[in-house]
């Protein structure tokens, strides 16, 4: 049956006809909807688990239990699962075990533009890469048997453009293979530093083999063309120059990125009069090709930064570039600004009135920052921002306590918050953390988390007790206040600063978007008391404009929250009777 498929739907297609037993991943744009649409099904466990780490571990146990197994995050994820990667790949697997990894060429959803195939290179572990989401299917089913056959996890990488875009698959039936069993292996599975030296010489082996494997693979594949252009490549790049060149070039399409064969590119390179590489990002491909004596261009023509398009290679190899649809440029900017309603923004003015230094974190909340709060003044990766608070107020004492704080979000917490918080615990800085409970997932589309009392399906599950949990850890103070009071997170944030003891406060709203959330009708606006004073606009809420020196509501957009109402001091916004 042939169908329409999202790339990461495609991709969770696969698992599924691969008999694949157990997923656990934590969410992470654009690599979320593998583990969503992998849940649709009944035959696979599958979880969200706290973070990266902890989801390539339980993957890795369920392939030693003899079940094929599966982890998904995105390029920053994998640098926090890099720990039991480079070992796993020591200890090889027992069932198969794939790994997916999403890039973000371009940071569409990301604090940096990483490039995975490094990740794979070091670990010295198989990376396979799609170039449309029928590859990503069948890469999927074909991972397994490459860990299995090789004794070695097998990493697939997507990238957004080929988990978000769509192309037909032909999908089939599930073979669930049977269980491998368990057999006790001191010398395979645990790591000490003699077993680990013993292991090694078998990784190299093993690389040698998969090289060997590279140069006659299903994976690589050769589309003879114009000889007067030959051109290397991968992923959606290969797309690119197929669409831009047809049969006026000759391509080395690579869908196995690590390792890289080498005959196979020398005598591609033979027929060809000039040799391109084209890839996103860092120039991988191409260094191998001048490693093995090749002249080749490749990042002397295309950018090291940002994606890649169709007109993008057409411009840099001197095609004229198809037709296209350009917007107006005079066209207003619109950039992204927290949702009308959304919990964190009261507390984020709060902040922002009392001018404090705020050390941020990964989330929806990071859009703290933007203008005109303008609240957040440092990210830098999950859970950093506690961490980084305990840093700060160490080196600068009584001068940064009183007035500096850290937000995170619940997820972000449960991901890796709480170490940061045990290290002000243990060291004793005086800091203030503020973790921002939305009791969802937010940035990622309502994933489940520790803290919600749901799992992935929505059934209910183990609930983390956040006020409990931060006493436990050491936390004296710890307070719980509604964002949507400014009244009382003035006070709370005013009495935790003035503390001379670390605290908590927990700032505890459901995001404006759950479905279950019942809101207010929209407010309206009274011209008559209207003054145009715009004290209103300082919130940065889109439900909220000024036109002819008036505010004016958009009830399309207005929950009735009221956070505005409370800097009104002209009775201007007014609330209409509950829904």
């Amino acid at each position: 049956m042939k169908q329409l498929m999202l790339g990461n739907k495609a991709l969770a297609r696969g698992l599924y006809e691969a008999g694949c037993s157990v997923v656990s991943s934590y969410p992470g744009t654009p690599s979320t909807e593998v583990t969503e649409e992998a849940a649709k099904f009944d035959e696979i466990y599958c979880e969200w688990a706290p973070n990266e780490k902890v989801a390539m571990e339980v993957a890795f146990g369920a392939s030693l239990a003899g079940k094929r197994s599966f982890c998904g995050m995105k390029h920053v994820g994998l640098n926090v699962a890099a720990d039991p990667l480079f070992t796993c790949s020591y200890t090889g697997v027992n069932a198969g075990m794939v790994i997916c990894v999403a890039d973000d060429a371009g940071m569409h959803s990301s604090q940096n533009e990483q490039d995975s195939r490094h990740h794979a290179i070091a670990s010295k572990i198989p990376m396979l890469e799609p170039s449309d989401s029928a590859e990503a299917c069948e890469f999927a089913k074909r991972a397994f048997e490459l860990s299995e056959e090789f004794d070695t996890p097998v990493i697939i990488k997507m990238c957004t453009r080929v988990a978000h875009s769509q192309s037909v698959v032909e999908t089939g039936e599930r073979v669930c293979p049977d269980a491998i069993p368990y057999e006790k292996n001191i010398a395979k599975y645990v790591m000490m530093p003699a077993n680990a030296i013993r292991r090694h010489p078998f990784v190299e082996e093993r690389t040698r083999k998969l090289r060997a494997y590279a140069e006659n693979c299903p994976f690589n594949r050769v589309e003879m063309g114009d000889t007067k252009l030959g051109i290397i490549t991968s992923s959606t790049s290969y797309q690119y120059a197929k669409e831009v060149f047809g049969e006026k070039a000759s391509i080395l399409k690579l869908g196995m990125v690590n390792p890289l064969p080498e005959q196979l590119i020398l005598d591609f390179a033979a027929k060809v009069e000039k040799l391109v590489i084209i890839e996103e990002l860092d120039p991988i491909i191409e260094n191998h090709c001048k490693t093995l004596g090749l002249t080749v261009s490749g990042k002397d023509i295309f950018p090291l930064e940002g994606e890649f398009s169709q007109n993008l290679v057409a411009e840099k190899l001197g095609t004229a570039a198809a037709p296209c649809v350009k917007l107006d440029e005079a066209l207003p900017g619109r950039p992204p600004v927290m949702c009308a309603g959304c919990p964190h923004r009261g507390l984020f003015y709060t902040l922002s009135k009392n001018q404090c230094t705020v050390l941020g974190d990964i989330g929806c909340y990071t859009l703290g920052a933007v203008a005109p709060l303008s609240a957040m003044e440092m990210t830098l990766c999950m859970g950093a921002s506690v961490s980084s608070i305990h840093g700060f107020n160490k080196a600068l004492g009584e001068e940064s306590e009183g007035k500096t704080v850290a937000v995170i979000g619940d997820s972000t917490f449960m991901h890796s918050g709480m170490t940061g918080l045990a290290n002000i615990a243990y060291n004793q800085s005086n800091s203030t953390v503020i973790i921002l409970d939305n009791s969802i997932t937010g940035m990622t589309g309502h994933q489940q988390n520790p803290t919600t009392g749901y799992n992935i399906k929505g059934d209910p599950a183990g609930k983390i007790d956040l006020e409990a949990l931060c006493r436990a850890m050491g936390f004296a103070r710890v307070a719980v206040v509604d964002p949507y009071d400014l009244a009382a997170c003035d006070r709370v944030l005013k009495e935790e600063l003035a503390a001379k003891e670390p605290s908590v406060i927990i700032s505890r709203r459901p995001c404006a978007l759950l479905k279950y959330v019942k809101h207010n009708k929209p407010l309206k606006v009274e011209e008559d008391n209207c003054v145009g004073c715009k004290s209103c606009m300082k919130l940065g809420c889109p439900a909220i404009s000024i036109k002819n020196k008036k505010a004016v509501i958009d009830e399309t957009l207005c929950v009735g929250c009221g956070v505005c109402q409370q800097m009104c001091k002209f009775d201007a916004l007014q609330s209409q009777e509950v829904q």
